[in-house]
């Protein structure tokens, strides 16, 4: 009796979204997060149609110690005309050395007849000739049936066979694929229904999210019957991205009560998710189901009224069981149950405390009128937090000046410079930085001069800088938001600035995020 499988394809269909370029190292990295998070299956790659991909398999035989997963090589079926024991593609995926390999078979007639450039019965001997050479040789062999379901809607007795096929030459699974991405979740179920009846297969799912619903999909398919289900972290994947396997996950584990991961590695869910979107370089997105920023967030005061009685009034699991947690946003909606919750989170507790709250909810209601949002700055609310509270401590520096010169000759690139001069440790300090561009000026400036009384700053980076032109109507005279990422290594933060002027707004965004972090690690004023 076959369990069921979750098979990541992030390092192989993932990794074909514009933008991502993932190198041996990468790869490596990435396996070993997807062996915490517990699927069953890791596709590393195309070995011998990818220089990259034949090193990975390589190295990953003797760098990898996978604990719950298992490496799989993906393929092609062999050429037309010729012999799976001959072919060198083939042969490559032998030499992977990967227990389990799945195969890209053609099932639409017209893929066939057109790309392939072969005929029917041809194409059902490349898939039997493969998967049989394979099974011959030790492997484990899942097909992945490209264009299935298109295929499926215009010559259903032909994608049938060539499920068939593969079934009777050993392969373990049929994969059946909505490669456009372009089916309706109603369709693959009926579908895959249709093929497990007919077929006796033991039939997997890969979706596309070209529709907006390769999870819904993905879902439907088990319902009718899957018992092995593709994806990729995050939704990587070109065009629209593949289903997201920790959304598919969580929705199969949490509401379907199938045991597919030990729960204390879907718990551990977020924290994976996010470091695998800083390998791939492409920020977290906020509004990812289950794992991102804003997946419990609460911005409406009614809400936050509702969720201090009670936060599963407003909540459809318990976000620890995916590693994440609720999140207060403070915003011109707020009322003071927000304020007060939001408060907890950074370990201040205004509960009684009228006049405070009063105080806080009238900067904050202030603040934004002025432009400020603190929906994604959370570290910029705790430090107005602080600061309304009285806390003579948390500043670490006074700042008595700074300026910025930006130098442009002729057609070389414009060179900016910044002075900034701080009192901090009883002296008085002075620090220039030089950058491509004022901020990063700026930002070199401020850090050599924190640097001098605080080198615990070497370990902050700024990784993220957002400017949102406010009054767009009023052009170059508008008011300027920015937003700044700034991370330790381990986690991150975001601060915000506003002014007329977008360096005046760099520079408080920039000061509140080194203040911050500093202040995290446990640094007090010097």
């Amino acid at each position: 009796m076959h369990g069921f499988d979750v098979y990541d394809t992030t390092m192989r269909d993932g990794a074909q979204q514009q933008g991502i370029n993932l190198s041996v190292a990468d790869k490596l990295t990435i396996a070993r997060h997807l062996d915490d998070l517990g699927v069953t299956h890791i596709e590393g790659g195309w070995p011998g149609a990818n220089p990259n991909d034949t090193e990975f398999f390589a190295r990953a035989a003797q760098e990898l110690q996978l604990r719950t997963a298992t490496l799989a090589a993906f393929g092609a079926t062999r050429r037309a005309g010729g012999s799976a024991a001959t072919d060198p593609q083939v042969t490559a995926l032998l030499d992977a050395g990967t227990p389990v390999v799945t195969l890209v078979a053609k099932s639409h007639v017209g893929h066939v007849e057109r790309a392939l450039k072969t005929t029917r019965e041809e194409n059902l001997a490349m898939i039997a000739d493969t998967v049989a050479h394979l099974v011959a040789h030790g492997r484990t062999v899942v097909v992945d049936t490209e264009h299935f379901f298109d295929g499926y809607l215009l010559d259903r007795d032909y994608a049938l066979a060539c499920v068939s096929a593969a079934v009777e030459a050993g392969a373990d699974c049929v994969a059946l694929c909505d490669t456009n991405g372009g089916m309706l979740p109603g369709q693959v179920h009926d579908a895959v229904a249709d093929v497990i009846a007919s077929t006796g297969a033991r039939v997997g799912i890969h979706c596309h999210n070209d529709t907006g619903c390769a999870v819904a999909s993905s879902m439907a398919a088990v319902e009718a019957g899957a018992t092995h289900v593709q994806g990729t972290i995050n939704g990587y994947g070109e065009r629209t991205g593949n289903a997201d396997l920790v959304t598919v996950v969580a929705n199969l584990q949490l509401k379907k009560g199938m045991d597919l991961v030990e729960p204390y590695r879907l718990q551990d869910a977020t924290r994976i998710a996010h470091a695998i979107s800083e390998v791939t370089n492409f920020p977290p997105f906020s509004r990812q189901p289950y794992v991102g920023a804003g997946a419990f967030a609460h911005k409406a005061g009614l809400h936050a009224s509702a969720i201090k009685v009670d936060p599963d009034l407003y909540q459809h699991i318990d976000p620890k069981d995916v590693g994440n947690d609720m999140r207060m946003l403070v915003s011109d909606m707020a009322g003071r149950a927000s304020i007060e919750l939001k408060s907890r989170e950074f370990g201040v507790d205004l509960a009684g405390d009228d006049e405070a709250l009063a105080r806080v909810l009238a900067r904050v209601k202030e603040l934004e009128q002025r432009g400020y949002t603190f929906d994604a700055a959370d570290a910029s609310f705790e430090l107005l937090l602080r600061r309304l509270l009285g806390e003579e401590d948390l500043e670490l520096a006074r700042i008595e000046s700074w300026r910025i010169m930006t130098d442009a000759r002729g057609g070389e690139d414009a060179l900016s410079e910044a002075t900034v001069k701080v009192h901090a440790g009883g002296q008085r300090i002075v620090a220039t930085g030089e950058g491509n561009g004022p901020v990063n000026a700026l930002d070199e400036a401020l850090r050599q001069a924190f640097g001098v009384v605080y080198p615990e700053i070497a370990e902050l980076e700024l990784i993220d800088y957002r400017v949102r032109i406010l009054d767009a109507a009023h052009g170059t005279d508008a008011i300027t938001r920015v937003l700044i990422e700034t991370s330790d290594g381990a986690s991150s933060w975001t601060t915000v600035g506003v002014a007329g002027n977008i360096v005046e707004a760099s520079w408080e965004a920039l000061l509140d995020g080194i203040t911050y972090g500093l202040r995290r690690a446990g640094v007090d004023p010097r």
